[in-house]
C-alpha cells in the first residue's frame, strides 16, 4: 500500500525524513514556507509508479507535460532551504508569540474557547471560537483594523458553512460560526500580538452588544 502525505502545512514547521518515515509520496506548496506562489512539488519514492498527470511532452520525467516554471522552481528550492535550516529555533519563537496571544485572548474575552489541543498543533496556529457572534462580521471589522484573519481554512474560504473539522470535534454549529483562525509567521512581532490583543476584545464586545442571543445569555435566558 502506497503512503502519500499532504505536507503543505508541515514543511518548515515539522522535521520530515521521507526515508525514516517511510513516505512514498509527499506534496508541498512553496507559498506555505515563504516561497513564490503558484509552484509546488511532489516527491515520489523511487520505484513508485503513478499515472501521468498531463500527457504529451517529456517534461518532469514524462509525469507532467508542459513548460516548467523555472523561476518558481528555483525560488521553491531556495525557500525550502531557508525554511528548514533552523526549524526548532523558528518554532520556539513563533510558539511563544502564539501562546501569549492565546493566553491574552482567553483572559480578556469571556465565553471564548480554544479549538484543538493546546500544544499538539502547528506552532503558529491559533483557532478560537467566540460564543454569540458571527465569524464573517468579525473578519470585516478586523480587516478594517488591518488584521488578516479567517474563519477556517483557505480551501473553504468561498463557503459560509462552519468548518466541518470543528463540527467533527463536537463543537455546536452556532459556536463554530464564531470561530477565528490566525496564523503567526516569521514576519510577525510581539507588537503585532499586542495590537491584536488590543483590537480583538473590542471587536467581539461590539458584535455581542448587537446580538440578541448575548443579551438573553446575560439575563440568564440561555
Amino acid at each position: 500500500v502506497y503512503f502519500h502525505t499532504d505536507a503543505v502545512q508541515a514543511i518548515g514547521n515539522v522535521p520530515i525524513d521521507v526515508k525514516a518515515q517511510n513516505i512514498d509520496m509527499l506534496s508541498l506548496s512553496a507559498h506555505k514556507f515563504y516561497g513564490p506562489k503558484g509552484v509546488g512539488a511532489l516527491y515520489i519514492k523511487k520505484g513508485v509508479r503513478i499515472e501521468n498527470l498531463i500527457h504529451g511532452g517529456g517534461q518532469e520525467r514524462k509525469k507532467r507535460a508542459g513548460t516548467e516554471n523555472i523561476a518558481g522552481i528555483v525560488g521553491c528550492g531556495k525557500a525550502i532551504e531557508l525554511a528548514t535550516a533552523d526549524i526548532e529555533g523558528h518554532n520556539i519563537r513563533i510558539r511563544a508569540m502564539r501562546d501569549r496571544l492565546l493566553k491574552g485572548v482567553l483572559e480578556k474575552i469571556p465565553n471564548a474557547r480554544l479549538n484543538g489541543h493546546p500544544t499538539e498543533r502547528l506552532p503558529g496556529n491559533f483557532n478560537v471560537s467566540f460564543e454569540f457572534i458571527e465569524g464573517e462580521s468579525m473578519l470585516l471589522w478586523l480587516d478594517d483594523e488591518g488584521i488578516c484573519a479567517s474563519t477556517g481554512s483557505a480551501c473553504t474560504s468561498g463557503s459560509l458553512e462552519p468548518s466541518h473539522v470543528l463540527l467533527a470535534t463536537g463543537l455546536p454549529v452556532e459556536i463554530s460560526h464564531g470561530s477565528l483562525r490566525l496564523t503567526l509567521g516569521d514576519a510577525n512581532t510581539e507588537e503585532d500580538v499586542d495590537f491584536v490583543l488590543e483590537v480583538l476584545p473590542k471587536v467581539v464586545s461590539r458584535l455581542r452588544d448587537m446580538s440578541p442571543l448575548y443579551q438573553k445569555a446575560k439575563e440568564g435566558g440561555l
